[in-house]
This record gives C-alpha cells, sequence and structure tokens, in this order.
C-alpha cells in the first residue's frame, strides 16, 4: 500500500486511523506490517464497504477534509471493491538506524558485502549492485524511471531491487528518487 507523506505522519502522530482502497483484489492482510518512510505501520482490520457506507467523520480519520474528496479518489479506479484499513503505528522503521551506522568492524562489514554479493549472485540480471549504487550515488534523488534509463533496466525491476538495497541499509527513497545512506557511502569507500 502506498500513503502520501502527509497520510504517513497522520498516522504517525494517531491523527489518522483509517484508509481506503478500491482493489480488484485485497491487497493488505490483517497483522501485517509495513515498513514506510516514517516507520511501521500495521494493518489492524481490513473489511470491504460500499461507498455510500463510508462516514464524513471516517473520511476525516482517513485523512481527508471532507467524504467528498475520499469519493473522488476513489472514484478514480473504475472497478474493484472498496476496503476500509483500520491502521497504527507500530515502530521506527529499524533500516533507520541501520543505514546511519558506518562503524562496522571487519565481521560486520563482511557480513554486508556477502549479502549484496548474495543479491547479484541469485539475480537473472547478472551482477547489478554496484552498477545501481554507483548510478544513485552519481545522480542523487533522479527518479526512478529515469534512473531505469541510465541503468538500462525495466523502472518496476529497478524499483524493487533499490528496496532490496534500502532493506540492507544502503539507500534513501525520497520523492523524487534515491540517495545513498551513510552506511551506503561507507560500503562503496570501503570496497
Amino acid at each position: 500500500m502506498l500513503f502520501k507523506i502527509e497520510h504517513l505522519q497522520g498516522i504517525k502522530s494517531g491523527a489518522i486511523a483509517l484508509a481506503f482502497r478500491k482493489w480488484n483484489k485485497l491487497a493488505a492482510k490483517e497483522g501485517s506490517l509495513m515498513k514506510t518512510a516514517v516507520g511501521i505501520i500495521e494493518v489492524l482490520e481490513v473489511s470491504r464497504v460500499e461507498l455510500l457506507e463510508i462516514t464524513e467523520q471516517e473520511a476525516q480519520m482517513a485523512g481527508f477534509s471532507n467524504l467528498n474528496l475520499l469519493i473522488d479518489l476513489l472514484n478514480k479506479v473504475t472497478s474493484g471493491d472498496i476496503y476500509r484499513i483500520r491502521l497504527s503505528y507500530k515502530s521506527e522503521d529499524p533500516r533507520l538506524e541501520l543505514r546511519e551506522n558506518t562503524l562496522l568492524d571487519k565481521t560486520e562489514f563482511d557480513l554486508l558485502k556477502a549479502k549484496v554479493e548474495k543479491l547479484d549472485k541469485f539475480s537473472k540480471q547478472g551482477d547489478w549492485t554496484l552498477q545501481i549504487l554507483n548510478a544513485i550515488k552519481n545522480n542523487p534523488k533522479l527518479r526512478a524511471a529515469d534512473l531505469a534509463l541510465l541503468t538500462g533496466k525495466e523502472k518496476d525491476w529497478l524499483k524493487l531491487n533499490v528496496r532490496k538495497l534500502k532493506n540492507l541499509g544502503l539507500t534513501i527513497s525520497f520523492e523524487p528518487g534515491y540517495t545513498l545512506s551513510p552506511l551506503g557511502e561507507h560500503y562503496l569507500n570501503n570496497l
């Protein structure tokens, strides 16, 4: 599930406790955890609803100033069922602390290097991690579509695999684009 940053901040503060989505297939599961820009968000409850069942108060609990704005957004998706998703902020994202850590001893650095090399080893694209890390380093905050063109990769492939680097603490996502984290800089500088 994607959220605008202002909605994520509202979930973190507790001002937003609901989200509404129109999907052809249910795409959220009760109890699941989502890593987001503000931390870990938990899906507490998912229920199918009819558009006319949504109240003004629920729209406000989803971060909309009025019900009509929410309805307009849901109507932009032409088909699918509407789901009410109850959400809660769970914790900080552990990747935030990870990406700031540049004081790795040799064992920790070697473990990180092995994890990165494993991404290359099991990729159908062959070795890609250094190419992508260097492209991000040399083109900070470049849109994913442009970074994909620059590296000769498909945009969806690039986004999925940059997320793998992010999970290791090596990159930071922005709207738009990516940068290397302090750990990512440290990693490249010490290869």
